[in-house]
């Protein structure tokens, strides 16, 4: 369990002012100016050196990407942070949007110094109208007390910060769905490479990076890469947000240390699972888009990126949905097929094609209308579709079908079995 003395977001639940007055008082932007006169290779390599990985779903070393970044630049330099958070079940970068606004403000300021960038885009879901205010309110009093523009926080480093409001397309998600419309086009990925740290925002060299995963870096900064590490487990470090949401006690967003065990994640901050963990059906660890898993892997399979890739699922975005034993499993899982095809931006025919055609598939199994063979066919058609496009909505639309076969076929049996049963006696009946 994570200590009180290491918690990041202590404002996770808004108990606490959230303008900069309240969060100077919980040590934001406090000897902002010393660390970014430490230097862009000082900065870079603490967050190496802390393991942090990207905290919006990849799990990207941080530092690395960081690294990409190049020191010397006919062109100008950009730090995109990505506020569109649209995938079902996730809900942290919200909370942090509303109550901590300042600590992803004082991280585009550390994580532009790191990389020499002078410009950063904070790019927030069209649906967050009250936080994009929120956040917005707290950039002009940056703005107003000399924390950021030019000469920020005395530093000598000139610093520029937007906010540019989305329009409810979860496909600006993806980082090059998300240059696309912050030029001003349509929401569609880019072919890579070229990739954003070489050919970004406007042709230039650009970073794209997850709320969560900036609002960190001035944490980290602070208290020294070694503390950050010595949390979680190694190539797992460090503190994460938590979503719990469905059958369980109390959904909430929580702060722990990364690598607790998915069950105690539950039962401590969950309150426990709806009717007791006897009644658990099976978790969504990460978010909508990776495959579910059934208690039995539940009851042992630790929260971070290694361990959830041993069992065929993901870490994600942290957002653990949990399924007691009222779950329709298959419709559940259909709508999420439902979902993923209503979100497909078209441009790839796997995906735009594909996406509807598992979905219409999904509606039948939820009814038992199909063969068992199909089941088979489902399954071959979501790997042809798997990682034959452009981006990985497509992915995220095929790894829930993946995983349902994978540990829910019998229910998918059962049901056609009792289907083909309930239409002979109909003929008989007849």
């Amino acid at each position: 369990m994570l200590a009180d003395k290491d918690r990041i977001f202590t404002n996770l639940y808004g108990r606490d002012d959230w303008r900069l007055a309240g969060a100077q008082r919980r040590g934001d932007w406090d000897g902002t100016k010393e660390l970014i006169l430490k230097g862009r290779d000082w900065i870079v390599e603490q967050i190496k050196e802390s393991g942090l990985r990207g905290r919006g779903g990849a799990g990207f070393p941080t530092g690395l990407k960081w690294s990409f970044m190049p020191k010397e630049s006919d062109r100008p330099t950009y730090l995109c942070v990505n506020a569109d958070e649209s995938e079902p079940g996730t809900c942290k970068d919200r909370d942090i949007l509303r109550n901590d606004p300042h600590k992803l403000i004082e991280g585009c300021l550390l994580a532009s110094a790191g990389m020499g960038v002078h410009t950063c885009y904070i790019y927030i879901r069209g649906e967050f109208y009250n936080e994009a205010k929120r956040l917005q309110a707290a950039i002009d009093e940056s703005y107003d007390a000399g924390l950021i523009g030019e000469d920020a926080c005395g530093s000598g480093w000139d610093f520029e910060l937007y906010l540019h409001r989305g329009a409810g397309a979860y496909i600006c998600g993806e980082e090059t769905g998300l240059l696309e419309s912050l030029e001003g086009r349509k929401g569609q990925p880019r072919l890579k490479p070229p990739f954003p740290a070489q050919v970004g925002l406007y042709g230039c060299p650009t970073t794209v990076n997850n709320v969560e995963t900036i609002a960190v870096v001035p944490t980290i900064l602070r208290r020294g890469a070694a503390w950050f590490a010595a949390i979680g487990r190694p190539r797992n470090t460090g503190t994460k947000i938590y979503c719990l949401s469905g059958h369980v006690n109390t959904p909430c967003n929580v702060e722990e240390a990364m690598s607790i065990s998915l069950r105690e994640l539950i039962e401590r901050h969950g309150g426990g699972v709806r009717g007791g963990w006897d009644n658990l059906l099976g978790v969504i660890p990460g978010g909508s888009s990776v495959p579910v898993i059934p208690k039995s892997i539940c009851e042992t399979v630790l929260m971070d990126f290694d361990s959830l890739v041993a069992v065929q699922s993901g870490l994600g975005t942290a957002a653990v949905i949990v399924m007691d034993k009222s779950t329709d499993i298959v419709k559940a899982i259909a709508r999420l097929s439902k979902f993923y095809k209503h979100e497909s931006c078209g441009q790839c025919t796997p995906c735009r094609e594909g996406a509807g055609w598992v979905w219409r598939v999904m509606e039948r199994m939820v009814e038992g209308n199909a063969s068992v063979a199909e089941i088979d066919m489902l399954l071959d058609v979501s790997h042809e579709i798997e990682g034959h496009t452009i981006c990985a909505l497509a992915d995220g639309a095929m790894w829930p079908v993946q995983g349902l076969i994978r540990h829910f076929r019998p229910e998918m049996e059962k049901r056609i079995a009792e289907y083909r049963q309930a239409a002979a006696r109909q003929r008989q009946a007849a």
